[in-house]
């Protein structure tokens, strides 16, 4: 050690050091430790404390994991996954006008093993939603079951009600549900689907594949026309305490069906998660014996295939017997009649007389291509087949003379008028809307002079034949009436009638048919008989009074020369006015 070290460093008692240089342990005892031994004292005593916390940290995620494994036993079970497909498609009418589409709404499932009181959860379920079965409800829950389905498709004041009740156990899912904002008004038409959106009827059925790809559909329907086509079937069902009613109206140049109602109906909102079966829709699935309008048919078939001009006259003296039936005439001329004499009042036996003349070939010919012996082309799987005489003889002739013995629907029947009065063209009817620049298949029936012809004819029935009560003033009416006996067994029941009656307008340059039945109408006695004239023919006049303007079809003004004048009365069509287009 240097002497500046030596100098410097502070004088220790002899006895304080050993010969090494170290104090002697009694001198250690009562001298004050150095830091470097306290830090490292320190170190000892915060391992003991970490490895006793770490003992106590152990244990507690222990106890908690017990917990955590005890109560997610507990918790509802997640309920199904939903379908991965997008929304259902919308229906909408011709102008965008919705008929259907879904939206999302919350769905109740029950958790069998969170619900401590089954019986007391489904009374209080019962207090939100008033038709559910009681006991049934608590006997589903009253199990272990994790997943029990309570109500599809709740209403969001539901959702919210049963939501506030607080019951453990009630979990809710959200999945699309199918609304019919029209409800009852295109029902029999649009139709429904069940809760998991597949088609069940109508147009909902029709094209499941299409609306479930998420494409829109639009239809040929307009709304407003529809609404007042009901309306004015309702009333007349009312009037005449009719069984049920079926309405048309048809857009000639296009085949577009601008009208569709059927009486009774049903409100698609009303139909319960079980209530799957298609209601039955009379006017493309009822087949019916259409009455006196095939004699537009019959009478189309004589002047196209020249077996007869307007002029020409068959006996109508005495009724037909033939094959044990007898064929006569409702308010009988009993004479010689002229074919335009024989449409105009309507005679059975003069009609058969042209059939017979015809013959059966031309007959079936005509009819197979006027579409009356095959389902119309409407994209309804409910669309009927017709029911056709096999085999086709000289009396089923006679009978589908006047429309008896063939069976066929009320869209075949509008179809083939349109296609007579339309120029003789067919255009297959269509319940979509059509795009005005795709062309439009047709096949000519008959030839326009002989469509000319038979407007004329059916333009005289609604002057001055049966269909008086169907001229609407202004726009030209024509049309014929039909009243036919429904079947009874092996027979027919005179006391239960189809009245119906088949109009187009303006007669001059047709642009609508109209087609009103009513099933077994009834009159008091002293009115007659509820035939097609009296009955439904008034229906047809207060329906083209008011399609005429919203279609845009103005009157014809009183000063433009009318059909009713005496020059006209000529069985000749070419003496008609060429009236000019009022709108």
């Amino acid at each position: 050690m240097s002497g500046e070290a030596a100098a410097a460093a502070p004088e220790a008692p002899a006895a304080a050091y050993d010969a090494a240089g170290w104090r002697p342990s009694a001198a250690r005892a009562t001298v004050r430790p150095a830091p470097s031994v306290c830090r490292g004292r320190l170190g000892v005593v915060a391992i003991v404390f970490a490895l006793a916390f770490a003992v106590i940290a152990v244990r507690l995620v222990t106890v908690s994991l017990d917990g955590w494994t005890a109560a997610a036993a507990r918790l509802p079970a997640p309920a199904p996954a939903a379908p991965e497909s997008g929304s259902r498609g919308d229906i909408t009418d011709r102008d965008g006008t919705l008929l259907a589409a879904s939206l999302p709404t919350a769905s109740l499932y029950g958790d069998g093993q969170l619900i401590d009181d089954p019986a007391d959860a489904a009374a209080r379920l019962a207090g939100v939603l008033d038709d559910l079965d009681v006991a049934a409800t608590a006997q589903s829950l009253d199990s272990d079951r994790r997943f029990i389905w309570l109500r599809r498709g709740l209403t969001p004041a539901q959702h919210y009600a049963i939501n506030a009740l607080g019951v453990p156990g009630f979990g809710f899912r959200m999945e699309n549900r199918r609304f019919y904002p029209t409800g009852r008004l295109t029902a029999p038409l649009v139709g429904f689907t069940d809760t998991d959106e597949v088609g069940l009827a109508g147009i909902e059925r029709a094209f499941h594949q299409t609306l479930d790809g998420g494409e829109t559909l639009a239809l040929s329907i307009d709304l407003a026309v529809q609404a007042m086509l009901r309306q004015e079937l309702v009333t007349a069902v009312g009037e005449f305490n009719a069984a049920g009613a079926i309405g048309l109206v048809l857009h000639i140049a296009s085949g577009e069906v601008l009208a569709m109602v059927t009486l009774p109906d049903f409100d698609p909102a009303d139909r319960g998660p079980d209530d799957t079966e298609a209601p039955f829709n009379p006017a493309v699935q009822g087949v019916y014996e259409m009455g006196s309008t095939f004699k537009i048919f019959n009478t189309a078939l004589v002047l196209e295939t020249g077996i007869a001009d307007l002029d020409d006259q068959f006996d109508a003296t005495h009724p037909i017997r033939v094959d044990g039936h007898t064929i006569s005439d409702y308010h009988g001329e009993y004479r010689w009649l002229t074919v335009a004499e024989i449409f105009r009042h309507s005679s059975n036996i003069g009609s058969a007389r042209m059939a017979i003349a015809a013959g059966r070939e031309r007959q079936r010919a005509l009819l197979d291509a006027l579409g009356l012996t095959r389902p119309a082309p409407i994209p309804l799987t409910e669309t009927a087949a017709p029911l056709v005489p096999d085999p086709w003889r000289d009396i089923n002739v006679m009978t589908i003379a006047f429309g008896h013995g063939i069976a066929v629907s009320p869209m075949q029947l509008a179809a083939a008028t349109a296609a007579v009065v339309g120029d003789g063209l067919y255009r297959p009817p269509t319940l979509l809307r059509r795009d005005p620049a795709e062309p439009i298949a047709t096949e000519r029936v008959v030839s326009s002079e002989t469509s000319r012809q038979m407007r004329w004819l059916m333009r005289q029935v609604v002057m001055d034949g049966t269909g008086r009560n169907a001229d609407a003033e202004g726009y030209l009416v024509g049309g014929k009436t039909g009243t036919a006996e429904k079947t009874a067994g092996r027979g027919y029941d005179g006391n239960a009638l189809l009245s119906s009656f088949v109009a187009a307008f303006p007669m001059d340059d047709p642009e609508f048919v109209v087609l009103v039945m009513l099933d077994e109408p009834n009159l008091p006695r002293s009115q007659g008989r509820p035939t097609g004239g009296r009955v439904a023919a008034p229906v047809v006049r207060r329906v083209i009074e008011r399609l005429g303007p919203m279609t845009g079809l103005a009157p014809v003004p009183p000063a433009m020369p009318e059909i009713r004048d005496a020059s006209l009365e000529a069985s000749d069509p070419s003496a008609w006015p060429n009236r000019e287009d009022p709108r």
